[in-house]
């Protein structure tokens, strides 16, 4: 196992973002429940501890908390916020209510500029968002920082390992968070940072050997988005003609994708893909619903069947090979040191159900998106497929606002092909973390030559966001001229559409997709 840092969950908000921190410094993460046990860290090769932050209080009944085994295990240890309270009150600290809450930035000052501190300039800011704070230090406890409101903004002990941090170093608020993690990864653990895309693959490779062997054929269920595109190269690496994927052409997808997967995994890869026309079969279903969630359960069910009914014209089909990411593992409350539960069966187009008989594969189950990303560069999968953005499971069903048509669909497709030239032509589309267009079920009126427009015209919503996990988003502030260009053309090109509009809401409240 790679050397690992094990990360103790209290139920932060940025769980998901120090895991993803650390391993943007090269060096491998685990998320751990409290009750991971000393025994357990050892078999996880951890050379390091985090300690996220929380929204209890350290004194609060229930409050989540780690024996104090783990801090005796010699590791170096990062408390964050609630993380760092819990290790000053272990070790003989003592935390109370601050007298004046810190929420946002911060001014910080370094008091002692070494180790978990080296190179942090003073003053300097910080993301601050508690409302306890360690008041008392015994004289095992050092403070290295502190800000207007908060004595001990930063700690460290005397004789052990252990450092603390009142803010929030992983959040991009904190401009020198990622030097902090960094001088703990390597000034503190020793770290060597030999987290690389290379062993990764070669990992997973070796795995998906071991499980599979030569004990029957693996099924994929492959939609054309980097997840499953990815899923599908790493287990043809490993086991090659054992491997058959299924892409199912449900009559939701955008302009050119099926035609995409075709050449880029039939004719590149030389694996078995099988396509399935099934659009006539999902549109039919389909008509006259308007609900969302009712279409996204209709879609989901109608893959299943039409992967069940697929899948089993082969005998010697026993595996099923699916995209699931560490974030999705996380959040259906898996995790490793022997607390995992049921974990959600993820596809990018509908869940599979367990009743499908089949053996899991998921080689992707470690990793993050980014990281997902740089494993299929290395596989050598187009960048087209590798960078392309998110695409939702139902497809266009869930951007054609209203009842799903043939007609509407095309509509759509058309606009959708549009900006995404345009934002391809501009050099906007890697500025961009998701580019859609929706369709809304608006009669629009306006002038069409000399004459007044409106039976049959429809508005186009075009939405740019800006985000780093998806949890929360911005929109983007894009060059007009490029929006001109790409109302323009949908509206000169796309008879039935006669009005252009630019959504600029935020998540939250609003969401990424408008259903």
């Amino acid at each position: 196992m790679p050397e690992t840092i094990a990360i103790v969950d209290f139920g932060a908000q940025y769980v998901q973002l120090i895991a993803r921190r650390v391993r943007e410094n090269r060096v491998h993460s685990v998320i751990v429940p409290p009750t991971v046990t000393a025994a357990q860290l050892r078999e996880l090769h951890t050379v390091g501890l985090i300690l996220s932050g929380g929204p209890a209080s350290v004194y609060a009944p229930g409050a989540p908390r780690c024996g104090r085994d783990v801090l005796d295990l010699g590791l170096p240890v990062l408390g964050i916020c609630y993380g760092m309270q819990l290790a000053c009150v272990l070790l003989g600290g003592e935390v109370r209510g601050a007298p004046s809450a810190e929420y946002g930035r911060t001014p910080l000052e370094v008091l002692d500029a070494a180790d978990l501190l080296a190179h942090v300039p003073t003053p300097t800011t910080v993301w601050m968002s508690h409302g306890d704070a360690v008041t008392h230090l015994d004289t095992d406890f050092v403070p290295l920082a502190r800000t207007p409101h908060c004595a001990c903004a930063a700690v460290r002990h005397r004789t052990r390992p252990v450092f603390g941090v009142q803010f929030h170093p992983e959040v991009t608020h904190t401009p020198a968070g990622d030097r902090i993690i960094r001088n703990f990864l390597y000034e503190v653990c020793g770290c060597c940072g030999d987290w690389q895309v290379s062993h990764v693959v070669d990992d997973a490779v070796d795995r998906i050997r071991q499980q599979v062997g030569n004990r029957g054929r693996v099924v994929c269920g492959l939609s054309g988005g980097v997840d499953s595109s990815v899923t599908a190269a790493l287990v043809h690496a490993a086991v090659g003609d054992l491997l058959t994927c299924i892409f199912v052409d449900n009559g939701l997808l955008r302009r050119g994708e099926r035609e995409l997967v075709e050449a880029t995994f039939r004719e590149h890869f030389r694996l078995d893909l099988r396509v399935v026309d099934a659009a006539d079969r999902f549109l039919a279903k389909l008509e006259g619903i308007v609900d969302p969630q009712e279409k996204r359960r209709i879609i989901g069910h109608q893959f299943i069947e039409v992967f069940q009914e697929e899948a089993g014209g082969f005998d010697d089909a026993r595996f099923l090979a699916q995209g699931t990411l560490y974030p999705d593992v996380i959040e259906s409350g898996g995790g490793v040191a022997g607390h995992a539960a049921s974990i959600k069966l993820h596809h990018n187009v509908g869940g599979l159900p367990a009743k499908l008989g089949f053996e899991l594969v998921e080689p992707l189950r470690d990793l993050f998106k980014d990281e997902v990303r740089r494993v299929g560069e290395h596989l050598g999968l187009p960048r087209a497929i590798v960078w392309r953005h998110p695409f939702p499971g139902p497809g266009l069903a869930v951007r054609v606002s209203g009842a799903v048509t043939r007609e509407r669909l095309d509509l759509l497709r058309a606009a959708d092909a549009i900006m995404t030239d345009e934002i391809r032509a501009a050099g906007w589309y890697d500025k961009i973390s998701q580019a859609l267009t929706v369709l809304l079920p608006v009669a629009s009126v306006g002038v069409m030559g000399d004459e007044r427009s409106f039976a049959g015209q429809q508005v186009v919503v075009v939405r740019f966001v800006e985000t780093t996990d998806f949890m929360t988003a911005d929109w983007v502030h894009a060059d007009y001229e490029l929006l001109g260009r790409i109302s323009t053309r949908i509206m000169n090109e796309i008879p039935g559409i006669n009005r252009v509009v630019y959504d600029i809401s935020t998540k939250p409240p609003a969401t990424i997709e408008w259903e």
